[in-house]
């Protein structure tokens, strides 16, 4: 029956359903009752897991294999990748030099400075995790461009699975910043609707997105490394919750790391 449907609306609808997997998660804001330092941190670490893991298994080794598959050489393929890793983690570093806060442009010294910095980190945070959703849906829209139904149904259900944990790691981190819970469950909603977007384009210019994944998927994988480092590990180990925050990345990364060994 798939194969009687134009491959460009497959593309875009399994986009748009592996999307869905981020207000999946989301919901699970809901079921937070109180969000205490201690649990703030646990859950944030544990979200810096999961993109930790999404980074190298999502984004950047099939980046590398595309650029394989587009070049025929590995080290330039790398290259590539390497690339758009060091563009999008550039990217990152300029937003957060760049972005105003709410009450002033450059956060100046003050009792809410700290505050204020906060929310900067976990905006940029929502920024990394919707940035990679558009090249993970270019990537089931490709699957599906070239025919490959098998593939793209593959990717739809392994992607639509890893939006889940990160669906609910936006929407908690929401909430930790005074958004209500349903404020932070429609935004992180709306932080998965770019990878319907992603999957149109992949699988109606099949032919563009292809050389472009190695560079984008890099550009994506940049952007989440640069927050983990630069702003989620500093900022959960400022209380005295090192050692939950640690352990509880380490539980987000395996948790990914399953999901993407399993569903491929």
């Amino acid at each position: 029956m798939l194969s009687d449907i134009n491959p460009v609306w497959l593309g875009a609808f399994a986009s748009l359903l592996a999307g869905m997997g981020t207000g999946l998660g989301a919901l699970g804001v809901f079921l937070v009752r109180r969000l205490s330092p201690r649990l703030e941190d646990g859950l944030l670490s544990a979200a810096a897991g999961v993109m930790l893991a999404a980074s190298f298994f999502s984004l950047l080794l099939p980046g590398i294999e595309y650029g394989e598959a587009l070049t025929g050489r590995t080290w330039l393929a790398s290259l590539i990748v390497i690339a758009g890793l060091l563009m999008g983690a550039g990217v990152l570093y300029w937003l957060y030099r760049r972005l105003p806060s709410d009450s002033d442009s450059l956060t100046p010294p003050g009792p809410h400075a700290p505050e204020i910095r906060h929310v900067h980190r976990i905006w940029l945070f929502v920024i990394a995790i919707t940035l990679h959703n558009f090249p993970e849906g270019m990537a089931v829209g490709v699957g599906f461009g070239t025919g490959d139904l098998g593939k793209g149904t593959a990717l739809a259900i392994g992607i639509g699975l890893q939006n889940i944990p990160e669906g609910l790691a936006v929407a908690v981190s929401l909430l930790g910043i005074r958004y209500s819970r349903t404020q932070a469950f429609l935004i992180a909603f709306f932080t998965g609707l770019l990878e319907p977007l992603g999957g149109l384009f992949g699988s109606t210019m099949v032919w563009l997105a292809q050389p472009m994944m190695p560079w984008t998927l890099g550009f994506a994988a940049g952007a989440m490394l640069f927050i983990i480092s630069d702003e989620i590990i500093p900022e959960t180990h400022q209380r005295p919750y090192k050692t939950l925050a640690t352990f509880s990345l380490l539980g987000g990364f395996v948790i990914m790391m399953f999901l993407d060994a399993s569903l491929g």
